[in-house]
């Protein structure tokens, strides 16, 4: 068997890429850049084999394609960051849709018979009325950002091109997933980073936040990886399926359970320059297709996830 993992260098890719290793079945190959970072996939350099690609090149993507030959795709690669798209609309669209074109097209060129998943995103629901939730894969979207409606383009393309040409893909619409190793631009790695920079001495003890109203499903990555495993196992070609807890924090519940793992106190103030133009206020997800389908539960508490992750930041500044 042999594993391509698009973005290995990443934060679900190297989990991804750990857990497929630790099933002992086959080969894992990754995409890289040169300039990719590559500290979260350092620890396990001997053990996979990493391809120069940039997905936005359709040459270099065909030639990887080639080579690899593999029997399972997992796209994870692409630009994560919603304030970012925000910023740059044009580059996320790119990034997030044009290599995922190149990829579904190296696939059928080389004639490649494998399977697909790809990494689309709960960002996609947007705005979601009080009566949706939990949401379920049926519900409309809505998207309320540059990032989202990207992830909208990668979804709709890979039930197109499972109708169209019988490619089996299968799309998950992962609900926030966090834990060791992620970025610090993002809410709960942020926090984290904070607050390991302030038991340090590093920053004054004040928490710059953004908005605290908004309530997200946080699943461990660690989980969300292995979802993503049994879903191409097991579900069914052209179907899609959340990934989530069915459970929903309001980010200043984060700030609390964090605040009781930090050795030190900390005034919590709102920085203006971390709202954006609009925000999605409520996503909570139901993921009894994907349980039903392959038997998945969540195993890691939030608690453990938020400890794991503020002791991954202390290990670091």
């Amino acid at each position: 068997m042999k594993y391509l993992i698009t973005g290995i260098t990443g934060f679900a890719g190297s989990h991804l890429a750990e857990y497929l290793l630790s099933l002992g079945q086959g080969e894992v190959h990754g995409t890289i850049r040169w300039r990719s970072r590559t500290e979260n996939i350092d620890h396990l350099r001997d053990r996979i084999k990493l391809h120069d690609c940039d997905l936005r090149d359709s040459y270099s993507v065909n030639r990887l394609i080639a080579s690899v030959k593999p029997d399972r795709i997992y796209h994870l690669a692409a630009q994560s960051f919603v304030p970012m798209s925000w910023a740059a609309p044009a580059e996320t669209f790119v990034t997030n849709v044009i290599a995922q074109i190149n990829l579904f097209e190296a696939v059928r060129a080389v004639g490649c018979d494998c399977r697909i998943q790809i990494a689309c995103s709960s960002e996609e629901y947007g705005l979601v009325l009080p009566d949706e939730v939990p949401i379920r894969e049926t519900n409309p979207l809505r998207p309320l950002s540059p990032y989202a409606v990207s992830k909208v383009a990668q979804d709709l393309m890979g039930y197109q091109y499972h109708q169209s040409y019988k490619m089996f893909i299968i799309r998950t619409r992962g609900f926030n997933h966090t834990g060791p190793r992620r970025g610090h631009v993002f809410v709960t790695s942020n926090f984290a980073r904070q607050i390991a920079e302030m038991e340090k001495g590093r920053r004054e003890p004040v928490l710059h936040v953004g908005n605290l109203d908004a309530v997200r499903d946080f699943t461990d990555v660690r989980d969300t990886v292995r979802a993503y495993y049994l879903i191409l196992e097991k579900g069914v070609p052209g179907e899609v399926y959340n990934v989530a807890t069915g459970r929903g924090y309001r980010i200043a519940e984060v700030v609390d359970i964090l605040k009781s793992y930090a050795r030190v106190k900390f005034e919590v103030r709102q920085d203006p320059s971390r709202m954006r133009p609009s925000d999605v206020q409520l996503l909570i997800g139901d993921a009894t297709r994907l349980r039903t389908a392959t038997g998945w539960e969540p195993q890691i508490p939030f608690e453990q996830t938020l400890s794991d992750l503020l002791n991954y930041w202390r290990e670091r500044v």
